[in-house]
């Protein structure tokens, strides 16, 4: 395999531990857990797995070997810079527990597990993996364990290799299937434990216990470098706004990373513009509003930041999303006429099918957006957000306003767009030193999970503003963090998503600066990831925990 001059030096990287994960550890239990909310329902689906205490590891003795134990991985669900490493890490900690364990790794995610698909993960394999980015090592996937056959098959190829327990990295939904599969097996009194690892970029798979899902650190370093890049270009050449779509369909934690590291003039937060039951015309007229004011000073450019699902939060496109997923749901008579149309002809005929409000919201909208809202839908019936230019639908809008505001008097400046979409460019990144030593130390601590006997439990690493010594590592039930909401149009127990908190100290402190950097340019260049060099420009996390934990 060729590699770059970077990842040869990277693979000799070796990331720190906290000390409580570098001998045997001792084990401390808390007191007994209950799920964050719909705790009488959450207790009757889980009555093996709900209630466990909190775990936390301290410093034992050295180390001492004990029987082997087999572990198998799986990676679900979309990429995150880490993966690699929490898999090292799993490796690493089972053969610290024997040199005779053995790591198998299921072949394209949760699919791999029913399929029966898996390699042996040797250390040759792990070896030529640490410290990189990707989930190449095995692949990922969206294959949904939602079904007992699916689970029972897994079961079967778990005791051919005489698995001690699965690990599963993943998001909200892949950690709550970790759950599920975790209290099946115990009901069965299988012997399979199942532990989780929580991943997602976005940011929203936090709580007072899981502070950071791994991944977030060094996408958002990547696109802060990336917008960076592009105010440095934007303060040189002075004729452009660039409206920049970042990824986070459900929260909006990355735009507000990326905004608290660089200091664009604008930057939406989709739970604001939620909380105040904006329109999409208040939402237009508030960016037209600083692009006029900083035109009176002669600076006709600028950086705006828009989450990428910002449209499902503003309650008029709300509204309008639900009624097109019902009108064109998978299999009605609507979907298929709607599929018989002419192109030219679909936006009037869907128009007529819904309410006049949401009909008058559709044909405001340019046609190419309006377009988009009636693309195929996603394998959950629910427009494909990410497919929506919605930095276009607001640049093509502010320009609207813009003339209308020329026209009355209020505003003589130019107005010229670039537009961006930062997505995939961060989901593969090699980890930044904090993500490397963040993803090992996840992983290790799953392997102290399986080796202690415990199932049902997300691997959790916390003090993450501290150095990697101070760090604790443990275990949290995922039933403590559930609670019951609508899928399918069905109640289901799922981890509850942390959403940007309008009262916590990253967005106070963020409110309290937009006003300066939205007429000022206050830009900030952070640069590329830097694995070389002191430790406040190599090892720090991210903006948003050293303001939580200030």
């Amino acid at each position: 395999m060729n590699i770059s001059a970077l990842e040869k030096e990277r693979l000799k990287y070796q990331p720190k531990l906290p000390v409580s994960l570098k001998g045997i550890g001792k084990l401390v239990e808390g007191s007994k857990t209950e799920s964050v909310a719909d705790q009488k329902e959450i207790k009757e689906l889980f009555p093996n797995t709900y209630g466990m205490p909190i775990i936390s590891f301290e410093v034992g003795d050295e180390a001492i070997e004990r029987a082997p134990i087999n572990v198998g991985v799986i990676l679900s669900g979309g990429q995150a810079p880490g993966g690699h490493n929490v898999i090292s890490g799993i490796f690493d900690g089972i053969k610290n527990v024997n040199q005779k364990s053995k790591l198998f790794g299921f072949l394209g995610g949760p699919g791999g597990l029913v399929d029966h698909k898996y390699i042996e993960l040797t250390a040759d394999i792990v070896d030529s993996y640490r410290n990189t980015g990707g989930f190449d090592i095995i692949g990922s996937g969206r294959t949904k364990l939602e079904e007992e056959w699916q689970f029972d098959k897994g079961l079967e190829i778990a005791k051919d290799l005489d698995l001690n327990s699965l690990v599963i990295i993943g998001g909200d939904d892949s950690n709550t299937t970790a759950c599920i599969l975790a209290e099946y097996y115990e009901a069965k009194n299988s012997g399979v434990q199942v532990i989780g690892c929580p991943k997602t970029i976005d940011g929203d798979l936090k709580n007072e216990m899981i502070e950071a899902s791994f991944g977030f650190d060094t996408a958002t370093k990547v696109y802060s470098e990336l917008i960076g890049n592009i105010q440095r270009d934007s303060n040189s050449a002075k004729k452009y706004w660039h409206f920049i779509k970042l990824m986070g369909r459900s929260a909006s934690h990355i735009g507000l990373e990326c905004a608290l590291k660089t200091q664009p003039n604008i930057t939406l937060i989709s739970e604001e513009v939620e909380k105040k039951q904006q329109t999409l015309d208040e939402v237009v007229s508030y960016m037209a509003g600083i692009i006029s004011k900083r035109a009176e000073n002669g600076d006709n450019f600028g950086v705006a930041l828009i989450p990428e699902g910002l449209i499902e939060f503003i309650p008029e496109m709300k509204i309008l999303i639900t009624e097109l997923n019902d009108l064109l749901a998978d299999g009605t008579k609507t979907e298929r006429d709607f599929k018989h149309l002419k192109k030219s002809h679909r936006i009037a005929w869907v128009a007529e099918k819904i309410t006049d409000e949401s009909s008058k919201v559709l044909l405001s909208l340019p046609s190419g957006i309006a377009s988009q809202l009636m693309l195929d839908r996603d394998p959950h019936g629910n427009v494909q957000v990410s497919l929506i230019e919605t930095e276009k639908l607001l640049g093509e809008m502010v320009k609207t306003k813009l003339s209308e505001m020329k026209k009355s008097g209020e505003y003589s400046g130019a107005f010229g767009t670039q537009y961006h979409f930062f997505g995939y460019e961060g989901r593969c990144a090699a980890p930044s030193n904090f993500d490397a030593d963040y993803c090992y130390s996840l992983g290790f601590t799953a392997s102290v999970l399986v080796a202690e006997g415990k199932t049902g439990y997300m691997s959790s690493v916390r003090n993450l503003t501290l150095p990697a010594d101070e760090w604790i590592a443990g275990g949290v039930p995922v039933t403590m963090m559930m609670n019951m909401e609508k899928r399918h149009g069905h109640m289901k127990p799922v981890i509850q998503k942390a959403l940007v908190e309008l009262d916590g100290a990253p967005y106070k402190y963020f409110k309290s600066k937009r006003g300066e950097w939205a007429f000022n340019t206050c830009f900030i260049y952070p640069g590329p990831i830097q694995y070389f060099g002191p430790t406040e420009v190599c090892d720090p996390t991210t903006e948003t925990l050293k303001l939580e934990q200030a």
